[in-house]
């Protein structure tokens, strides 16, 4: 078979490979610590399940406007009035399976040979995989340890030139717990008024996940920007819902159309009762997501304090998200090197800095979406691990 020449470009998500060995090494009867896959631990709250398995019972078996139930993206209106005082009409909202598609659409939207498209690094690996699959060039933004792992808006504007087509930005951020603070993305958006030929994916996912009184900025609360931004949200993260996939985008009104071509071309359409469910999530008890937020910081105290008392490990406290992501340069391995020999000899999976980005190489993630108890025997596996390892050299 003679495959299209894109296809080499393609990358993959090292989340999801790292996942297959553990598995493939528990079934072997090898004791596994799961600390790689950005999946919370907690159960989908029973409001929720208990309206997704009422739309079954009520015939929601079948296709959905390609934009999604009329009734959800209300609420998904309603839903970003109430949290960050946005108002954006349901017309701008088109209802995806997971997060990936409404970056997948955006990504090409405006990706093409002699198109440049920004992107964070460390950042979510499928933006530069997709960037790659579209012809354009990725133009890496560099989110640096010494600024716990902000970007910097003076050197964004400064990379942009006139074949820029896309900025993408994530906060909080993954795979580093990073938090663009409001000065910085007031200073973005201020020179962006200066590039009217940049379009902006702000990928907020985690939006709700924020820590110690930080407060999170919606980008399109910037008036002057809302012609040109693109929003993904989505329920996996904050209401635990991330094998029901389903995620939500908020389109300018001049490309929406777009968006609901590439819905039909590629998904159809979500699926018609996790619609339902997702409808409940925003507009029901919010409980859920404050109590799985309090364990969040119980456990993030957890992780960043054990991983600061191995030797040669170094972790600045995240401010977002449910990622550590410290500094292994101390212990004398590479990023990839070190995460083989956890997963294989330690039993703890974790993921290499690598896997997110050049600017990766140095770091390990770390996700403390597992319970106390786990996140403490994988500190427990790696601090002895590495005594051990010291002491044989």
């Amino acid at each position: 078979m003679q495959l299209a020449e894109r296809m080499s470009r393609l990358g993959t998500e090292s989340a999801f490979e790292v996942l297959a060995r553990a598995k493939a090494l528990e079934a072997q009867g090898k004791s596994i610590v799961n600390l790689g896959i950005g999946s919370p631990d907690f159960r989908t709250p029973d409001n929720i399940v208990e309206a997704g398995v009422k739309a079954l019972k009520d015939g929601f078996h079948f296709y959905t406007p390609a934009k999604g139930l009329p009734q959800l993206r209300e609420s998904v209106a309603a839903y970003l009035q109430r949290h960050w005082n946005v108002t954006v009409h349901p017309d701008q909202v088109v209802i995806v399976p997971g997060g990936k598609p409404t970056m997948y659409f955006a990504i090409s939207m405006f990706g093409e040979p002699g198109a440049e498209i920004m992107y964070p690094n460390p950042g979510f690996p499928i933006y530069e995989s997709v960037i790659k699959y579209t012809g354009a060039t990725p133009v890496p933004i560099p989110l640096r340890e010494e600024n716990g792992f902000s970007f910097s808006a003076d050197e964004v504007l400064a990379k942009i030139t006139p074949r820029t087509r896309l900025l993408i930005f994530n906060t909080p951020a993954n795979p580093t717990g990073g938090v663009v603070p409001k000065k910085e993305l007031d200073k973005l958006a201020a020179g962006l008024a200066k590039h009217p030929h940049v379009t902006v994916l702000a990928d907020e996912i985690y939006s709700r996940m924020t820590y110690d009184g930080e407060k999170h900025t919606c980008f399109l609360s910037y008036e002057h920007l809302r012609d040109r931004t693109i929003l993904l949200d989505g329920w996996s993260k904050t209401f635990s819902m991330t094998g029901w996939r389903l995620g939500f985008g908020v389109w300018p009104t001049s490309i929406v159309a777009h968006a609901e071509r590439l819905q039909i071309n590629s998904n159809s359409c979500a699926s018609a009762p996790v619609q339902v469910a997702g409808k409940e999530a925003l507009d029901g008890p919010q409980d859920a997501v404050e109590r799985m937020m309090k364990a969040f910081a119980e456990r993030r105290k957890v992780i960043v304090d054990g991983l600061n008392s191995i030797p040669g490990f170094r972790c600045v406290m995240p401010k977002g998200a449910f990622y550590a992501f410290p500094n292994i340069t101390g212990t004398g391995y590479r990023a990839k090197e070190l995460e083989q020999l956890l997963l294989n000899e330690a039993g703890v999976a974790v993921l290499a800095g690598t896997a997110f980005g050049q600017y990766g190489e140095g770091f390990l993630r770390f996700s403390y979406a597992s319970s106390v108890e786990q996140i403490q025997e994988a500190l427990k596996r790696v601090k002895s691990f590495l005594a051990a390892r010291a002491v044989a050299r």
